[in-house]
């Protein structure tokens, strides 16, 4: 009785989560249950294209900031495009050629229009913040500083056009905004998201109220993921507690070799199937 009292008087171990794994775990149990918890880690699919398309715009842009301001010209975004290019997931070398061509021309475009004199107060930087519940922390492509106040930017390379309901509704990007301000000790409260296909930033500022329900949205499904964890561990069957969540993006889902519910939900895409057309 003795130890029972005391591990109930002990505080709570917190969920130290991330925006992709709160993401996976609303988008298919199972498939959070094959990227964060089975052990070896079933094998994944291969690369896709649109997937690479954005990493390597990620790359050329961080290594823009990185340079002295005098030389963040926009052949040179252009170029660094080209340093970092990779072909994985294309369906051939003209395929790949063509949007290495096409991903130049948005960063040139994107660069053109930015003031090479201001640096970012973070790029490719890691944030954490603990709540009541849950450490929440991730990487934010770039923190920016503007009037006091510290801003999140997030690129965007998919061919879908984004709207400002994207950037209020994303639970990453408050997120990111709870975790900046704990990490840098500034306010922030704007977060946007850069689509450079479309040139569009979309802007939303948050109110506190805001940001509180995607900490508490946040909260909750890490007590549920948690538990389910938990649960596992203890010996649970791992089919009740993790079940799939079937539908259109299980045609790209990297663990749908071992889902059969996702096999027969969705039909399978080419590597290249989501790239822009």
């Amino acid at each position: 009785m003795e130890g029972q009292l005391g591990l109930e008087g002990m505080p709570r171990k917190l969920v130290r989560v991330t925006p992709a794994k709160l993401a996976t775990w609303s988008d298919c149990p199972r498939r959070y249950r094959m990227a964060y918890l089975d052990r070896p880690t079933p094998a994944r699919g291969g690369a896709w294209a649109h997937n690479t398309l954005g990493a390597v715009v990620h790359n050329a842009l961080r290594a823009f900031f990185e340079l002295p301001p005098t030389r963040r010209t926009v052949e040179v975004a252009s170029d660094l495009v080209r340093r970092y290019w990779k072909s994985d997931g294309f369906r051939d070398a003209d395929q790949a050629a063509e949007h290495r061509e096409r991903a130049r021309g948005w960063v040139a475009a994107y660069v053109d229009g930015l003031d090479p004199t201001v640096d970012p107060v973070g790029l490719e930087r890691w944030v954490s913040t603990p709540t009541s519940r849950i450490v929440a922390e991730g990487r934010v492509d770039r923190i920016d500083a503007r009037d006091g106040e510290l801003v999140i930017v997030d690129y965007k390379t998919g061919r879908h056009v984004l709207t400002a309901d994207d950037a209020r509704g994303s639970q990453a990007l408050a997120l990111y905004a709870v975790a900046a301000r704990r990490t840098l000790r500034r306010p922030c409260r704007r977060v946007e998201l850069h689509h450079l296909p479309s040139g569009q930033v979309l802007t939303w500022e948050h109110t506190e109220e805001s940001l509180a329900r995607h900490v508490r949205r946040a909260e909750e499904a890490a007590d549920d993921l948690q538990l389910a964890a938990d649960t596992l561990a203890a010996g649970g069957d791992p089919d009740v507690l993790f079940p799939p969540r079937p539908g259109r993006q299980c045609s790209w889902c990297d663990f749908r070799r071992h889902c059969a519910e996702g096999q027969r939900a969705a039909p399978d895409l080419d590597p290249w199937a989501l790239l822009a057309p």
